[in-house]
């Protein structure tokens, strides 16, 4: 029996979100005249909130808008490593690191499943000492990030696609892994529901209230 933890990351491993965060760090690092195009960033919110443009659209639009269309990825790195350094001092729950490397020490393999992009979320990864990645990616042409997902952002039902893709990739069939899955958003209910033993993480409203119902085991982090 192989044995998997599987971790969201934004509010499970981090305190608070990443996506945003990352934008503006690289915004400022890069190119802070980008900030001139900070007026522009609630008309997406706004399209989001009346369904007129998807959770995907939304975030490929604020990172045209604060990023640029086509940044080269290798002047980009210095810049993701940092900011890998600074979620991992400033943004991220002890006790869910020491949880990781308890899971770690039982002998399971470590994977971090996040709509959060591929693009950073590799660094902090590797800081954690995770086995994989399943997370958002974007399309990168001839060393440029576009504002482009490829495929489906890694979210709810996308992101449980994507964990059963991975264990297809892998070999696995599901009934000789065993699933321990860590998360605090409803969003992640489809994950939690697949896994033999899920955890509710310093979960939100809606989160708290269906893991009391399932009886699902809650952490709190803080």
């Amino acid at each position: 029996m192989t044995k998997i933890a599987i971790y969201d990351m934004d509010r499970t491993i981090t305190v608070r979100g990443t996506y945003t965060p990352f934008l503006f760090h690289m915004l400022f690092a890069r190119a802070p005249w980008r900030l001139i195009f900070l007026p522009l960033l609630p008309f997406g919110f706004i399209g989001y909130g009346l369904k007129l443009i998807s959770r995907k659209s939304l975030k490929t639009y604020n990172q045209r808008l604060l990023l640029g269309s086509r940044p080269k990825l290798a002047k980009m790195m210095p810049h993701i490593e940092s900011y890998a350094d600074k979620v991992m001092e400033m943004n991220s729950y002890p006790k869910a690191i020491k949880q990781v490397e308890a899971d770690r020490a039982e002998g399971r393999k470590l994977v971090l499943a996040t709509a959060s992009y591929e693009l950073y979320v590799n660094a902090i990864a590797a800081r954690l000492g995770f086995d994989a990645v399943i997370a958002t990616r974007l399309k990168i042409d001839q060393g440029r990030v576009l504002p482009e997902i490829v495929g489906e952002n890694c979210y709810d039902e996308a992101k449980l696609d994507r964990i059963k893709a991975f264990l297809n990739e892998q070999g696995l069939e599901r009934e000789a892994v065993y699933i321990r899955a860590y998360s605090d958003h409803i969003s992640d209910a489809p994950m939690l529901e697949y896994a033999d033993e899920p955890i509710a993480t310093t979960p939100s409203g809606p989160m708290r209230l269906l893991a009391k119902k399932r009886g699902w085991k809650i952490l709190d982090w803080n």
